[in-house]
């Protein structure tokens, strides 16, 4: 990703987030009518399944949307290449996700539980994942929204909010945008600080690689506690304990090794960060609208 690439704008950034989150509301909006017209149960596998896939689909439809209007190509805000020694630290930074933030889940849970929040049970949005229907299911719950994802928030927003309001504004503007875009509350710690270190890895690794592998794991690893029936990692607290400590300092390890590399942050223009937000304000209000919506839905 060329950072003085005259295609990249923080407009543009702003403008994708919007036009995914709009297309995520339509999407939605158009597998519930779609259901209820062929008698189609939210509870049924064919249900689920649209379900996972409309974000993605939204994401595509959005993305393709701006990036034509701006005039960009995929090349333009999205790279492959990158040292090995990144993948090295994605793997610190993957394992402390697992084993050692992942608690913040349990811990945003219980406060919101304590203020009358009543979560949802996981059997009312999971597929089936016995036997061969384990493989469908990582296509569609790790495969595609990591990849869809990866694309919106560490290749399209990333690199034109880069392009405006420098490096480290734009690290911390992706972690809130990813967030945000899940209208979990249960979750928005994680994803925002799961948000955060993706854009931190691929600013600096200058790959979306590094950050897609991540981001896959986390989702692959999720999935697989469903799989073998776990609701928490299934460790004693004497070995929970040692595995969130070296998972906490992993991650740390990961970030540290990413903030002091021997290459400089660039630096924001003057008024970058207004137009992305200017941009982004629809899709920032929608989803904190669907964000407070999950507080009361069961």
């Amino acid at each position: 990703m060329n950072e003085a690439n005259p295609r990249l704008k923080p407009a543009a950034g702003g403008a994708a987030f919007s036009a995914c989150t709009v297309a995520s509301v339509a999407v939605a909006l158009i597998i519930a009518i779609v259901a209820g017209a062929s008698g189609l149960e939210q509870g049924s596998v064919i249900y689920k399944y649209l379900a996972f896939a409309a974000a993605p689909v939204a994401i595509l439809a959005g993305t393709a949307c701006s990036m034509k209007f701006y005039g960009q190509k995929i090349s333009d805000v999205i790279s492959f290449k990158c040292s090995p020694v990144y993948f090295v630290i994605a793997l610190l930074m993957a394992f402390g996700l697992v084993f050692c933030l992942s608690y913040t889940n349990s811990g945003v849970l219980e406060l919101l539980k304590r203020a009358g929040y009543k979560p949802r049970e996981d059997s009312s949005y999971i597929p089936p994942l016995d036997g061969w229907n384990l493989l469908p299911a990582i296509i569609f719950i790790a495969v595609i929204p990591a990849v869809a994802e990866e694309f919106l928030f560490r290749g399209v927003l990333l690199s034109n909010a880069r392009s405006g309001m420098g490096d480290v504004a734009a690290v911390f503007t992706a972690g809130f945008c990813f967030s945000l875009f899940h209208a979990n509350p249960e979750q928005t710690v994680y994803q925002f600080i799961c948000g955060c270190a993706f854009a931190l890895i691929t600013v600096r690794s200058s790959s979306v690689l590094p950050a897609l592998s991540i981001h896959f794991f986390n989702n692959l690893f999720v999935l697989l506690m469903y799989y073998f029936g776990f609701s928490s990692l299934p460790f004693s607290p004497p070995a929970a304990i040692a595995l969130g400590v070296l998972g906490g300092a992993a991650f740390v390890g990961g970030i540290l090794w990413l903030v002091f590399l021997k290459k400089p942050f660039s630096k924001s223009v003057k008024g970058g960060a207004k137009a992305f937000y200017a941009f982004a304000a629809i899709g920032i209000a929608v989803n904190a609208v669907m964000w407070i919506l999950g507080l009361f839905t069961v």
